[in-house]
């Protein structure tokens, strides 16, 4: 069975998901992982996305990792074909697919019918210029006004989102909530287990992550990647940390600032993960490094 680690940043999701692929392999049913973290498809990119290193895989096979240059835009659609082929090659191989990751529209594409409409390159770059003129609040404003659902789950921040739902709305005259997953109808049968921990304990592990980010070389990797065209990334280069990290090395940040930068933005984003996955349905939600929880799970997916 399919089956989703969901939860926000810094909760432990990886580590359950290799706890749990030991107690399945142990009990004679291999897994195997599928990232589900939009940042972590990219090659290069790994302290900031606290990517786990081969030699802390312990052995399970781990797919859609380092798969894009930074320059490559990863679009959902994209990311849904690419998943749904592993999950599907994992489950014809006799294993269990563990989809884990925090990048909600990545997961929900995979678990739930989600729908993908076309494209209209004037109307984006009608949206676009609106953006660049008077920036992403005044597309959320817009888009409130037509769709409020979707405006209140993409939020007044991203700009690429924005855009995107409203060319929808003009293309397909129906709002783009519409498209968004229908969580109850399941692409496959699937199991979701969402990973948690309260609130101030999750603020000051992510806090100090983020530290350790910087101690751990992350100015380093960034440097790196710029020349690589990090910051023609569509994508990666809005990634958390990194944005960041490049303003220092420019003299545009200083370090203090661009790690306080970093730790607002990283405990923002938590706050949206835990709001995006408390939506989906028969979540089996599990404490930060509850051991009966992964045993649990491994009891379900054996029955």
């Amino acid at each position: 069975m399919l089956t989703a680690i969901v939860g926000a940043t810094g909760t432990g999701k990886t580590a359950f998901a290799l706890d749990l692929a030991e107690r399945l392999a142990a009990a004679g049913r291999p897994a195997e992982v599928v990232n589900a973290d939009a940042m972590q498809l990219y090659r290069g990119m790994d302290v900031g996305t606290a990517k786990v290193p081969p030699a802390e895989r312990r052995g399970v096979p781990h797919h859609l990792l380092d798969v894009f240059d930074v320059t490559a835009e990863a679009t959902v659609e994209r990311y849904q074909a690419e998943a749904r082929r592993v999950v599907d090659e994992v489950l014809a191989r006799g294993a269990v697919p563990l989809l884990v990751g925090g990048s909600g529209l990545y997961v929900s594409s995979v678990l739930f019918d989600f729908r993908f409409p076309g494209t209209d390159p004037e109307v984006r770059a009608r949206f676009e210029a609106l953006a660049e003129a008077s920036g992403p609040r005044a597309l959320h404003e817009l888009l409130r006004e037509s769709d409020p659902r979707a405006a209140a789950s993409i939020g007044p921040h991203n700009a690429r989102r924005l855009v995107r739902a409203l060319e929808v709305g003009v293309i397909t005259g129906e709002p783009f909530s519409a498209s968004l997953p229908d969580e109850a109808a399941r692409w496959r049968a699937s199991a979701v287990i969402g990973v948690h921990e309260e609130r101030d304990v999750l603020v000051e592990r992510l806090d100090r992550r983020v530290e350790r980010m910087w101690a751990d070389g992350l100015i380093d990797e960034v440097a790196g990647l710029l020349p690589l065209g990090l910051e023609r990334g569509v994508t990666a280069s809005r990634a958390i940390g990194y944005a960041q990290a490049a303003a220092q090395l420019r003299g545009d940040l200083g370090e203090a600032e661009a790690i306080e930068l970093t730790q607002g933005l990283t405990r923002r984003y938590a706050r949206r993960q835990v709001s995006w996955f408390r939506r989906y349905p028969d979540v089996a939600w599990s404490s930060s490094g509850d051991d009966g929880a992964v045993q649990r799970a491994a009891d379900r997916l054996l029955r």
